[in-house]
């Protein structure tokens, strides 16, 4: 199940996670967003229990994409222990935004 990410559940959701955290920065006029957001669903079904997902929607929570520099879209941020392990940009498969999150 993906998380809806907000300024007000940040910290709690994301940095205080006890397992490692994707993050999938998007907005709805974005076309490759639109373009991940089965793969984004699919993955957090499979990796439940392992692995938390959560989008933020750019639009909505300007502070947060500020805060990490997101530049493009989609973005997508791992975080482990409250600090990011890795970041991508851009559209990708299924198994390699798994293999990316995995392998962070």
């Amino acid at each position: 199940m993906e998380l809806e990410i907000t300024e007000q559940n940040f910290k709690e959701t994301v940095l205080d996670s006890k397992e490692p955290v994707l993050v999938d920065f998007w907005a709805t006029w974005c076309g490759p967003c639109k373009m991940m957001g089965p793969v984004v669903a699919e993955l957090a079904e499979e990796l439940a229990g392992k692995v938390k997902v959560g989008k933020v929607n750019v639009d909505e929570q300007q502070d947060l994409a500020q805060q990490f520099n997101i530049m493009s879209i989609p973005s997508f941020l791992v975080f482990k222990d409250g600090k990011v392990a890795a970041q991508s940009v851009g559209g990708c498969s299924k198994e390699t935004l798994k293999n990316f999150v995995l392998n962070a």
